[in-house]
């Protein structure tokens, strides 16, 4: 087991071991609940994702940086009712600009943040605390108390995130969903091959030594805050495609989502450390969770949320003792190879 730990990279070992759990609960459940593995479960549960996998890889660009963006959810609301309105006033516009719209909306919202946190120095969690509040409060002002109907959007938006691409057996593969998980593979990549993109851990692991090793950390923290807001602002649309009527409590509760998806996914709350790889892993166990509370009837659907809530803290407890106890491994190896190495040379 210790030259497992010694061999395998601390994310390898995180994502094989969520990868793990959820088929744990997907065996717990299928002996819980009547007709439970099917293609329907697949479908649902991949349509939930290609919403909150955008908005967790945002969560996870800013808590790489020692950061948190609690206003993902009220950003995600207003993208989608701004879309929503655009499209249902010109339903003749192409596809690509109505979703560089909803990036510009929702990274028009991380620059404020990122302004205030990254250069006015203020916490994060004070700042995205009081503009989740804010941003929301545009929302109700901005809709004039109206909602956005299915029915004023064209046919291809709300076609889009159920349009099959391709399937294997009964399991459905979307167009919604395969767009989410080809943007989290391409920032996955950005952040694992493009050196700009690695700063993100440089200053969310130790930012005196990155400041030393001339990063400018306040852009990179800066830069991070907007990219949050870009993919809010394109789970607004993934979320207006997907559900059609938007109200002025859309996105709400994707706060606690994003973060829980990101922290169970092995992103360090602390920075420095994780992957949108396992971001992506948390979503679809949140997800399953949500999904399968509502259908087994043992448990009320009302502990959704303290579910969630413990499965932050368990995530959080539990990297921090698996990080001690490798680090603790790591150092007695050093340390035995040292002692072999001065008694060969003796």
């Amino acid at each position: 087991m210790q030259g497992l730990l010694h061999r395998v990279s601390p994310q390898a070992l995180r994502l094989l071991v969520l990868v793990g759990v959820i088929a744990l609960l997907v065996i717990f459940f299928s002996s819980q609940i009547e007709n439970y593995l099917n293609g329907r479960l697949f479908n649902r549960i991949s349509s939930s994702v290609a919403v909150m996998a955008l908005v967790a890889t945002g969560q996870t660009l800013v808590i790489l940086t020692r950061n948190i963006d609690l206003s993902v959810g009220a950003v995600i609301g207003f993208s989608a009712f701004a879309t929503g309105s655009l499209i249902a006033g010109l339903p003749d516009l192409h596809p690509v600009l109505l979703v560089l719209y909803a990036a510009l909306v929702g990274g028009a919202f991380g620059v404020v943040n990122g302004l205030l946190v990254a250069y006015a120095r203020v916490p994060s969690i004070i700042v995205t605390l009081a503009t989740m509040a804010i941003y929301r409060s545009f929302l109700v002002e901005y809709s004039g108390a109206k909602s956005i109907a299915t029915e004023q959007l064209p046919q291809w938006l709300t076609d889009f995130p159920n349009m099959q691409l391709f399937s294997i057996g009964d399991f459905q593969f979307r167009a919604g969903f395969c767009a989410a998980l080809a943007l989290v593979v391409f920032v996955h990549l950005a952040l694992s091959r493009f050196r700009p993109a690695r700063q993100l851990f440089a200053v969310g692991s130790n930012p005196e030594a990155a400041h030393m090793a001339g990063i400018n950390a306040q852009r990179v923290v800066f830069t991070a805050f907007v990219l949050s807001g870009v993919m809010a602002g394109l789970a607004g649309f993934m979320f207006l495609a997907r559900f059609g009527n938007i109200t002025v409590v859309a996105g709400l509760g994707f706060e606690l989502k994003s973060v829980a998806s990101a922290v169970v996914g092995g992103v360090n709350i602390f920075g420095g450390s994780g992957t949108v790889i396992g971001a992506f892993l948390g979503t679809i166990l949140v997800d399953l969770i949500e999904t399968s509370l509502v259908r087994w009837q043992m448990v009320s659907e009302f502990w959704r949320e303290a579910v969630l809530g413990a499965l932050i803290l368990v995530s959080v407890a539990t990297d921090t003792i698996f990080n001690r106890r490798l680090a603790s491994l790591r150092a007695a190896r050093a340390h035995r190879v040292a002692l072999e190495k001065k008694e060969a040379s003796a």
